[in-house]
């Protein structure tokens, strides 16, 4: 495909360039708009080569951890931080821990194995083409905190990331364990690795309770919740053609702050402050995203996953269809529509399953009211942009 002579390829681009997982029909959508495919899907297809010297997944996640080679576990993590480590959460994916930092604060850690042959959890594990794809969606959003024109501090903050390799901590099984017997792992015992295992360490700030735990002290601490997430998707969507793509109530979470306290988003050059009323938001779990960065587009081609649009139950599935509806199930395709059908996904839990102390006050009422409103309108619009222009 031709290029713009005077724009400099990205090595992230030139991966996507070489990269042999994209199918041959993202890569013909890309020739009309010069945007390389890095998708997460599993077809393999190859791709005629350039000219320039081929750089490999593990590389790419190697220099976006600052790294040259893989480290042992506790020069990222030394045995006294571990000390003070607890296991919070579990997915698919691998384990969640939160630990105090050295100075001050706490923070998660998300250990996430990769590359090795063993089953884990009932999945294979991920290689270094799949966890880039991740790693690089949450650091992108991440950055948003210190961008100029659009900015936003909602999504949650990396803090670091690193690549290790051997045998699962000692302390982190134990801490495995005592989870296990307490409250009941999903999860293989990560005893199972061996010396020559590798993993990602994402480590992100401490961002709170999920929706679903937290406790609000009426509805007008959930209208303040909802305000935060528009405008960090609005954001994101400016910034980086960003959906989410999975943004049921685990995936978002509180922290209790100062109730004077304001958060202040940037959309187009122009700032827009929003008083917390006690809670403040942070975003998470970027699997099922698509960004638009480096002259590349992310994404997670759900179009493979068929069960994904099967299940029922919950709103949160009919969301899925919908979206898959919306984009004719290209996911490669920027259709911030679906960021607009999570945020009315969000409206209905805020209506009818969100927990609330104060109920009988009249500003819980007058705010519930708000909500239903905001729940009754936010479809008829194109995208989250267009809606928070509108109404903030």
């Amino acid at each position: 495909p031709t290029t713009d002579p005077g724009r400099e390829i990205s090595v992230l681009e030139n991966y996507a360039h070489n990269a042999s997982y994209v199918s041959d029909r993202i890569l013909e959508d890309n020739l009309e708009n010069d945007l390389r495919s890095l998708s997460l899907s599993k077809r393999k297809t190859s791709i005629v080569q350039n000219s320039t010297p081929v750089v490999t997944a593990r590389e790419l996640v190697l220099k976006k951890c600052g790294q040259e080679e893989p480290l042992p576990f506790e020069e990222c993590y030394s045995k006294s931080v571990l000390q003070n480590c607890q296991k919070i959460g579990e997915g698919v994916y691998g384990e969640v821990f939160l630990f105090k930092n050295p100075n001050g604060g706490t923070s998660v850690m998300k250990v996430i194995p990769i590359e090795g042959d063993l089953i884990v959890n009932g999945e294979r594990q991920k290689k270094f083409d799949e966890i880039l794809s991740e790693i690089t969606i949450a650091l992108e959003l991440s950055n948003l905190r210190n961008n100029n024109d659009n900015k936003t501090s909602g999504f949650s903050e990396v803090q670091k990331v690193c690549c290790v390799q051997g045998s699962y901590p000692e302390k982190l099984i134990y801490l495995w364990e005592l989870y296990d017997e307490t409250r009941g792992s999903e999860n293989d015992s990560p005893d199972i690795f061996g010396e020559d295992q590798l993993y990602i360490v994402l480590q992100l700030a401490n961002g709170g309770s999920d929706l679903e735990a937290f406790i609000f002290n009426n509805s007008l601490q959930a209208y303040t919740m909802f305000q935060q997430v528009a405008c960090t998707l609005a954001v994101a969507e400016e910034e980086l053609h960003f959906e989410h793509r999975d943004l049921h109530w685990g995936n978002v979470l509180l922290s209790t702050v100062d109730k004077n306290s304001k958060v202040t988003f940037r959309l187009d050059g122009k700032n827009y402050d929003i008083m917390t009323k006690g809670v403040e938001v942070a975003i998470i779990d970027f699997t099922l995203s698509r960004i638009e960065c480096e002259g590349v587009v992310i994404f997670n081609d759900l179009s493979l996953d068929p069960d994904l649009f099967t299940a029922e139950g919950d709103y949160q599935f009919e969301v899925y269809k919908l979206m898959q509806k919306k984009n004719g199930n290209n996911w490669q395709r920027f259709e911030p529509y679906s960021n607009l059908l999570w945020l009315h996904y969000t409206l209905d839990k805020a209506l009818t399953a969100l927990r609330y102390k104060n109920t009988q006050t009249k500003v819980h009422k007058e705010y519930l009211g708000k909500l239903r409103q905001l729940k009754d309108e936010i479809l008829n619009y194109n995208n989250v942009k267009e809606f928070v222009l509108e109404y903030f």
